[in-house]
This record gives structure tokens, C-alpha cells and sequence, in this order.
């Protein structure tokens, strides 16, 4: 196996990871152990009514319930999280749900930690963060952003209609991550396949971004193998925990490889349109993985061939070209086997492309994308996602 020669990179991991069914047991004994006494559990109206909250609650003496998080967390939520934590006399947060609650807690946490009022002031590249965030245990329950994990969170400004970075340093990161694959079982098909293609989308994008480095190589594969082995069964049979177990360490290793780096031209069109539209991260990102990868291939055929194999694709006796253009037909598969709306059902118009294309090109992880692309490729990546494979 050969080595690619690299500059002095780094890996930073500074969330401890206590996972498998069963694990919301540990949640007491991990929130006490980091000195908190009075919790904030950040959650949303769905994972209350799922029962989740209460689970949790029964773990967590003297907590606080914000249950206010809405998906595609903006500014203002922010800001809503940071003063209730401060009028409850708060000392910790505990993140329950999917990337909109974990994202929330993060970026609270930011305010809490530096005193300030707007999470503005923190997009990457303003101001930077220089204090740990406050004790932070997060707790997925969906298989897909890896937000328990990352060093991010994605915040939603609606007067410009983007959403923005926050963070890329360790010290936004979550203090312990409770992976338990039982808070997932039920979860409906729809969202299933719109976190589950969020998942891999992290893998393929961050195993064949600039920004690579073995280290992240090794979750990227491994990530994509188990949605390629576990996504259409957990979709299919909701209460799989095989399957749900494999997509919440597939989640998990996407969020581990995204490091304090960045993707590539997928994320920067889903995170970009996603300020313009209100619709699922996931999904929106799924619809446009296809048209990315197609565009891409042929600058790194070996790495998508790599990637057509850890999807299962049969490359005996294909070129590197073939293999790659191969693997790209399974993407484009797979996204449709799982029911991913189209970008019309998602509320997006061809008009619009022009735009659409404008602000993906704007977006920061343009920049990691392995093949260079200016606003017109980006209108050209978007003119086959609104067709698809046709």
C-alpha cells in the first residue's frame, strides 16, 4: 500500500466517546464527572414527544429543559439558548437530538464562554474563539451530522440567507459524546435516508477533499463501508439495531474526519441553499453528492475508486477512470433506493440556479474541493442535480 508524502499536519480529538446500546445509562455518572450540578438539556419538540427527553431526564438531577431548538438553528436561537442558560443558573449543557440541538449547544457555548451576545461575532474568520466552551455532553439521536463529534457548529443568519461556520478548533468541541444506537431505532425512513446520505457525504467529501490526511482516510473508508452495508436496511426495518448500530458509527466517523478542516463543493451547495430554502441538511446534501462526485472523479480517479469499492461496487479487471465513474452510478443509486426528495419537492426552482451557484462558490469549503471550480461549474453541478440521471 502506498503512502502518500504530506506536509506536518495534525489530528485533534477532544471529545471523549462512550458508545453502544445502552449508553444513555452513563449519562449521570459523565455529566457529574465533569463537576456539572445544574444541566441544560437543548433538545427539540420532536425529541420530546419521542420520549427521548424523558429518558434522559431520569439520568440528569437538577436539570433544565430548553426544548426550544428548531431545526436549522439561526442566530437568534442561539442567543435564546445562552440567556436561559445564564437566568437557570446553569453550569453545563447536555445537546439531545440530531446536528440542529448539538450545533445550538455549541454555539451557546461559545457566547457563554467569551461573554458575548451575538454568535455573529464568531463566524470563522471574524473573531476568534479562545476559551473552552462550558462542560458539554452531546447525545445523537439521528445517525448522520456527526455533530457529537466535530468541531463545528452551523448556524443559520437569515438576513443574508446563508448559513455560516462556527468554530474549527477543539475548544468548540463537546467534552464527552454519548453514541447509544437504541435513541435511533424508530426513526422514520425519510429522516433515516436524509441523516444516513448526510453521513457519507461527510466520509467522500473529507476522503477526497485537499485537506486529507491518513488519519482521516482511515474513518472516511470505514464510514463508507457501513452505510453502504447498513443505510438501505435501516431505512427499510427502523427497528434494526444491527443497522441503526453501523449508521451511528458511520455518523460518528464523519463528523471524527471533518477535523477542524473542510469538505468540499457538496457541503458548500447544501450549506449555502439551506439559508435560502428551509429544508433538511441531509437531504439537500444527498440530492447534490451525485452531480459533486461526477465532477470530481476524473481529478482524483484513484480516491473515487477507493470509494466505489468501500460501497461494495465489483472493480475487478475496470481502470482507475472506470472504477471511479463506477462508484459515482452507485452514489447516484443509493440516493434514489432511499427516497431523497428532489430538489424541486425540496422547494428549490431552476431560476434560481444563478443564485444558488453564486453563493455555493462563496462558501468556504469550496476551497477543499479536489477539483478547482468557478460559478459556472457550480451552475453546471446544479443543472444535473434538478435533472438527475437522466
Amino acid at each position: 500500500m502506498s503512502v502518500e508524502v504530506e506536509q506536518v499536519r495534525s489530528v485533534e480529538v477532544p471529545t471523549r466517546i462512550v458508545h453502544g446500546p445502552g449508553a444513555i445509562g452513563e449519562l449521570g455518572a459523565l455529566v457529574r464527572g465533569l463537576g456539572t450540578r445544574r444541566p441544560m438539556l437543548v433538545t427539540d419538540p420532536g425529541v420530546v414527544s419521542a420520549g427521548l427527553a424523558e429518558r434522559a431526564l431520569e439520568h440528569l438531577e437538577g436539570a433544565f429543559l430548553f426544548d426550544r431548538v428548531r431545526a436549522n438553528p439561526d442566530v437568534e436561537l442561539v442567543s435564546e439558548a445562552r440567556e436561559a442558560f445564564q437566568e437557570e443558573g446553569c453550569d453545563g449543557m447536555v445537546a439531545l437530538g440530531g446536528g440542529s440541538s448539538m450545533d445550538t449547544a455549541k454555539a451557546a457555548g461559545v457566547l457563554l464562554a467569551h461573554g458575548a451576545d451575538s454568535i455573529l461575532d464568531y463566524e470563522y474568520g471574524r473573531k476568534p474563539i479562545t476559551r473552552r466552551i462550558p462542560p458539554l455532553v452531546t447525545v445523537p439521536t439521528t445517525a448522520g451530522t456527526g455533530s457529537e463529534v466535530t468541531l463545528w457548529a452551523v448556524i443559520t443568519d437569515h438576513e443574508r440567507k446563508i448559513k455560516f461556520n462556527v468554530g474549527g478548533t477543539p475548544l468548540i468541541g463537546a467534552h464527552v459524546a454519548v453514541v447509544d444506537p437504541e435513541l435511533t431505532l424508530g426513526l422514520p425512513p425519510a429522516i433515516t435516508a436524509a441523516t444516513g446520505m448526510d453521513a457519507l457525504s461527510h466520509c467522500i467529501e473529507c476522503y477526497t477533499c485537499d485537506y486529507h490526511q491518513p488519519f482521516t482516510d482511515a474513518f472516511c473508508i470505514a464510514g463508507i463501508e457501513l452505510c453502504a452495508r447498513w443505510l438501505e436496511t435501516a431505512c427499510q426495518d427502523g427497528k434494526n439495531l444491527e443497522a441503526r448500530t453501523g449508521m451511528a458509527y458511520a455518523a460518528n466517523f464523519g463528523g471524527l474526519a471533518y477535523g477542524t478542516e473542510s469538505a468540499g463543493a457538496a457541503h458548500a451547495m447544501s450549506q449555502s441553499a439551506g439559508g435560502v430554502h428551509e429544508c433538511p441538511h441531509g437531504a439537500l446534501t444527498a440530492r447534490v453528492l451525485g452531480p459533486v462526485c461526477e465532477y470530481n472523479a476524473e481529478a482524483a480517479p484513484g480516491r473515487y475508486a477507493r470509494i466505489a469499492r468501500a460501497l461494495g461496487v465489483k472493480t475487478d479487471g475496470l481502470t482507475e477512470e472506470e472504477a471511479a465513474r463506477a462508484g459515482v452510478e452507485e452514489i447516484y443509486r443509493l440516493t434514489e433506493a432511499v427516497g431523497i426528495p428532489t430538489l424541486q419537492q425540496m422547494g428549490f426552482s431552476e431560476d434560481e440556479i444563478p443564485m444558488l451557484a453564486k453563493i455555493a462558490h462563496e462558501d468556504p469549503q469550496t476551497i477543499g474541493n479536489p477539483r478547482e471550480l468557478d460559478v459556472s461549474d457550480y451552475e453546471e453541478i446544479y443543472r444535473r442535480a434538478f435533472s438527475g440521471r437522466e
